[in-house]
């Protein structure tokens, strides 16, 4: 799966690879507490793991991981991804739907460092990703899905509109391994353009 830099004012987001294994151990230094619900790699060998992995799917073409780079002095502050990537059967002579390169996707394994949170590094992150669904890849859905315990995201997420779809019971494993319930949030495209106007202004 192609991939490419999603370059935004804020932050940009490249390609994951090794090159960014140092950063993303600089960038999850600090409160643990931070990532009690995201895995979030604390280590050298765990980030090389993470990295190692995130490549893995892309080489497979299920993902398309980023690192998360600042802008104005070019330093790693974290990661997120498209995962999950839907590639729908349609019938032979649905020739509108047969040019899309997928029809769904999900966003997720999203974490940023202690001094970029609560700043305008989520928001452009998602913005550009969404962007990248919506009018390169034409999709149909994105989907997110958050811990049901993280208040904090799941508010984050119906802030930019996305609707709750329901709670999807022992879903994955959580970060404090346990069976996780997973609250399932998507936006489809005819939401878009409300979406993209709420994180542009969210930007200014």
């Amino acid at each position: 799966m192609k991939t490419e830099t999603l370059a935004g004012r804020h932050v940009r987001l490249e390609p994951l690879d090794l090159q960014h294994v140092d950063g993303l151990v600089a960038a999850s230094a600090g409160d643990p507490d931070l990532y009690r619900w995201s895995p979030v790699p604390q280590s050298h060998a765990e980030a090389q793991k993470y990295v190692d992995t995130a490549v893995a799917w892309r080489e497979a073409g299920t993902a398309v991981p980023f690192a998360i780079v600042r802008i104005n002095d070019g330093v790693v502050i974290g990661s997120t991804r498209f995962f999950n990537v839907e590639r729908w059967d349609w019938p032979l002579g649905h020739t509108e739907h047969g040019r899309r390169v997928m029809e769904g996707c999900e966003i997720g394994y999203t974490w940023l460092s202690p001094a970029a949170v609560r700043t305008a590094a989520n928001t452009e992150s998602k913005l550009l990703m969404l962007q990248h669904a919506f009018e390169t890849w034409k999709v149909l859905r994105v989907c997110l899905h958050t811990d049901v315990r993280n208040t904090r995201s799941r508010a984050a997420i119906e802030r930019i509109g996305g609707k709750l779809e329901g709670i999807l019971r022992a879903h994955r494993i959580a970060a404090d391994f346990i069976p996780r319930d997973s609250a399932r949030y998507s936006i489809i495209a005819a939401e878009w353009p409300e979406v993209k106007r709420r994180l542009t202004e969210r930007l200014q």
